[in-house]
């Protein structure tokens, strides 16, 4: 398996670039968010890569880290989601965003995304919850954190998951866990 191409960027048509190792150009397919992320062509550049090989075709796909590559294998796992599908996820959502989607189960994010629609995104969370963890972005906002955290204590506290999940979302970005959850309980008993 290809893990990394490391090389000199000579094309950018999106969604594919094309990268020089030695005399040999790869055609890479990239997410929006990998693409911008790329200098120049003619500068030197490094792609973590995932090659998936069909009957038809061998097709290189490129990610700015590893995190990303990461959540497209884990996206790729999902049955109905293929890799132009979750090559439109990491286009539309960083590897963070995701990861706090998933851990709060909002549809509404996904749907955002083009070829997400409702039944797509559901199925989508239902099979990712807890599978983007911390060394996929998932902590890479301190927010989602504290709304992890808030969530836990209302689950304890013997609120459905549902309910504490409507109340989170009542939430303002940023709240510490203590502010949050007496914000929570105080939205939960409206």
């Amino acid at each position: 398996m290809i893990g990394r191409i490391t090389g000199t960027l000579i094309e950018k048509l999106p969604p594919t670039v094309c990268v020089d190792v030695n005399g040999l150009g790869y055609d890479i397919d990239v997410p929006m968010s990998t693409l911008y992320s790329l200098p120049e062509t003619g500068a030197r550049v490094t792609l973590y890569t995932h090659l998936t090989v069909r009957e038809d075709a061998h097709i290189l796909y490129g990610f700015a880290t590893a995190g990303e590559r990461s959540a497209f294998r884990e996206l790729i796992k999902v049955s109905g989601i293929g890799a132009r599908t979750a090559l439109s996820v990491l286009s539309g959502l960083s590897v963070a965003d995701l990861a706090q989607a998933i851990t709060l189960q909002e549809s509404g994010r996904l749907t955002r995304v083009p070829g997400i629609g409702k039944k797509t995104a559901e199925r989508l969370l239902l099979e990712m919850r807890g599978k983007l963890g911390a060394d996929i972005g998932a902590t890479a906002h301190p927010v989602q954190d504290n709304q992890s955290d808030i969530l836990n204590a209302l689950l304890a506290l013997g609120y459905s998951e549902k309910e504490s999940l409507s109340a989170l979302k009542t939430l303002p970005e940023g709240v510490g866990v203590s502010d949050g959850i007496k914000q929570a309980l105080k939205a939960l008993v409206r």
